[in-house]
């Protein structure tokens, strides 16, 4: 077994009827930009899970429920600035999705180091299991990911700093708030940052439909471990790939193209969950 106790890796640091309204445009953001997650359950989720959040904006004449007087409680408490604007203004900060004349503001993501997460391991006392995204660009993904890797003990996300989801309030939503405890690391160069955890002594496993190994059968499971998820579709990255001790596949018994990203990290930590637990 490697020992993965080591001094901390190194990496850089470094995300004739009327004309139909046109839909907000999408304009890049900055990274320093804050975010907005929009709708009635996930702001309460988000506020109730103590997600950071700068201020929460209400429609005028909102139709209330008992959602919207516990966001309003709850933000009240917590000392975050309430506004009423127009559900045009709300259209424009959610960039047109679904918000039911509700929006939560939260700062930017304060995105750890990915040697960070080994040492929230170690401070724990347990053997390390990070999951490392290659690829994924959907945030739904990201934030189906991060409950389920709360859900089964992972101790953080590695995501590539470019062409890659970032914790934005897409994520944040579809987290249901596991991102306020799930810690997120963000990598210039997503190979050398698994080279680096394999110098530390956690072992990689990838997932790739068309491995000959099945992922219950991956002894590695139960060692110091970075877990790959690849895009769904391309799977794997080759340079990613060639960075891996085993590559392994989710076996399927009835024909499909891929398992969606989150499915797929769902299933491999359970997989690795029940491993740890003999």
């Amino acid at each position: 077994m490697r020992h993965w106790y080591k001094e901390r890796v190194r990496a850089e640091r470094a995300p004739a009827a009327p004309a139909a309204k046109p839909a907000p445009s999408r304009q890049k953001r900055s990274d320093d930009a804050p975010e907005y997650i929009g709708g009635r359950n996930p702001v309460v989720e988000a506020l109730t899970a103590g997600v950071p959040a700068s201020a929460l904006y209400v429609a005028q004449r909102i139709d209330s429920d008992d959602r919207v007087r516990t966001a309003l409680k709850i933000a009240a408490d917590r000392g975050v600035a309430l506004l009423e604007v127009t559900r045009d203004k709300l259209d424009r900060l959610t960039e047109g999705a679904v918000h039911q004349g509700i929006a939560l503001q939260i700062p930017p993501y304060d995105y750890a180091h990915p040697a960070d997460l080994v040492t929230i391991a170690q401070d724990a006392a347990e053997v390390p299991l990070i999951v490392a995204l290659d690829g994924v660009t959907d945030p739904r993904n990201l934030g189906a990911i991060a409950r389920s890797a709360t859900a089964f003990g992972a101790h953080g996300l590695v995501i590539p700093s470019r062409r890659a989801a970032g914790v934005t309030g897409g994520a944040w939503k579809t987290s249901a708030g596991t991102l306020a405890t799930m810690r997120v690391a963000r990598a210039s160069n997503l190979t050398a940052a698994l080279r680096e955890y394999r110098e530390a002594g956690l072992f990689v496993v990838g997932l790739d439909g068309e491995a000959t190994t099945e992922l219950a059968d991956v002894e590695l499971l139960s060692e110091p471990l970075v877990l790959v998820i690849g895009s769904e579709g391309k799977g794997l990255s080759r340079l990613v790939r060639e960075n891996c001790d085993v590559v392994a596949k989710i076996p399927m018994q009835a024909a499909a193209e891929s398992l969606n990203a989150g499915v797929a990290a769902g299933i491999a930590l359970y997989e690795a969950a029940r491993h740890r637990r003999r």
